[in-house]
């Protein structure tokens, strides 16, 4: 007896094979699908990922508290400053009393440009007054003043060096007559830098009146003779930063070598000559009216 050839998996009659099954009854022809389940490790990559961005955002928060903390402070201490600052040039620009020191700055300021704030003939007036015979009142007029011009140039030599190692500005010049036409007076005004130096400069002058300033004469008046020879005096004297000269000679051109010792200079020559340069002085020194606020009179 033949034995049964199993007809499973051989081609049926229409040309397609039956297909195989395996034990479980599932065709083995087709690829079984499996579906796939996220893995363990990929769930803790997750996690690690949320873990982190949640740390950076929480740093990011802690830098932007402390940022905000430090505009803060900075706004706090700008705003500190600009009062602070507000205050002190309120105070420094209010009106207030002057101090004493401020009170002598402002005078010596004051004497001290007077030589440039004043016109030449506010240094040199047009008339000056002097005590005459029997204490007269007299008055000297001015006949010209002489450009402005270097102190050495101004001065005997001896006097010039000391004028110019002192710090000598300038030196102004005029020529008065007095009353009578008789004698001529030349006033020069050396102008030191300030008084301190001034002070310096007249404990090295000389005592000697044959040497000082030097006389302006002016062609086609009575002074037109006046000249280094015809000095029969010279003096100064000290007034803030100035240093007043004066000297004085007859104009009739007489020298001093022309007039013998034991002969005596007019009685008014000197004296009128000295009163001259002293109220010249005095004009240019004599102490300003302060304020007695920094801002006027009113504080």
């Amino acid at each position: 007896m033949k034995a049964r050839r199993s007809t499973a998996g051989l081609p049926r009659a229409g040309g397609e094979a039956t297909p195989r099954r395996n034990p479980l009854g599932a065709a083995t022809g087709r690829r079984s699908r499996v579906r796939a389940w996220p893995a363990a490790n990929s769930r803790r990559r997750t996690a690690a990922k949320e873990r982190a961005e949640l740390a950076a955002l929480q740093q990011g928060i802690r830098y932007r508290r402390i940022f905000v903390t430090l505009v803060g402070i900075m706004v706090v201490v700008s705003a500190a400053i600009v009062l602070l600052g507000t205050i002190g040039l309120l105070s420094e620009t209010r009106s207030r009393p002057l101090t004493q020191a401020e009170q002598n700055q402002y005078k010596q300021e004051e004497i001290a440009r007077r030589w440039q704030a004043w016109p030449k003939t506010g240094v040199f007036p047009e008339e000056v007054k002097y005590l005459g015979l029997d204490r007269a009142q007299q008055y000297a007029t001015r006949v010209g003043i002489a450009p402005e011009t270097e102190c050495g140039k101004g001065v005997d030599a001896s006097i010039a060096g000391v004028l110019d190692g002192h710090g000598c500005v300038t030196m102004l010049r005029a020529t008065y007559i007095d009353q009578t036409s008789s004698f001529v007076f030349t006033v020069g005004v050396a102008v030191l830098k300030d008084e301190e130096s001034r002070v310096s400069a007249t404990e090295e002058l000389t005592q000697d009146d044959r040497v000082g300033v030097l006389p302006v004469a002016f062609p086609g008046t009575v002074t037109e003779r006046f000249g280094p020879d015809q000095r029969q005096r010279t003096s100064w004297v000290g007034a803030g930063p100035y240093i007043v000269f004066s000297t004085a000679g007859y104009a009739d051109g007489r020298t001093r070598a022309a007039i013998p010792p034991e002969e005596i200079l007019h009685p008014e020559l000197w004296p009128a000559a000295k009163s001259i340069g002293n109220q010249i002085a005095y004009f240019l020194a004599d102490p300003p009216k302060v304020p007695p606020c920094t801002q006027g009179n009113v504080c």
